[in-house]
């Protein structure tokens, strides 16, 4: 079997919406990366950028399961001696309402630049209003 290289001027690339109130914080990163890969197009290759777009609206009422609220710790270091910044999940999501999901989602990428391209093909907003309507996204359900 040969792996099918698409050039980038015939990559179809379409447009998605994605409501995340109420949906558990792993369950929609998880298919928003499934997206943003390609995995769901026929023609998916693992070392291209193959996805589409994503727009997640309500990005600040996802919920996590259990303890998580106050278990789950991001950690951030300043890069200063003593730099290492720790907030739970109810902190973080109150001070930058979008950076749990994009963490999340960026874990779920892979590293390297073709992670940082995908992470450019999803916008991210806390609220229910979003600037992307001229692009026509479809919802997308899972």
């Amino acid at each position: 079997m040969k792996t099918i290289f698409v050039k980038e001027h015939e990559q179809v690339r379409n447009w998605y919406i994605i409501d995340a109130a109420g949906q558990p914080l792993g369950r929609v990163a998880a298919k928003v990366a499934s997206v943003l890969r390609g995995k769901n197009k026929a023609a998916y290759t693992p070392n291209q950028n193959m996805g589409d777009y994503v727009v997640v609206i309500n990005a600040a009422k996802v919920v996590v399961t259990g303890n998580k609220n106050e278990d789950m710790l991001y950690r951030h270091h300043t890069g200063f001696i003593r730099g290492l910044r720790e907030f739970s999940f109810e902190e973080l999501i109150q001070r930058k309402p979008v950076d749990p999901f994009r963490r999340t989602l960026a874990g779920m990428l892979p590293n390297g630049s073709l992670g940082r391209s995908l992470m450019k093909n999803v916008k991210i907003y806390a609220g229910a209003e979003h600037p992307h309507a001229a692009q026509n996204p479809k919802p997308l359900a899972f």
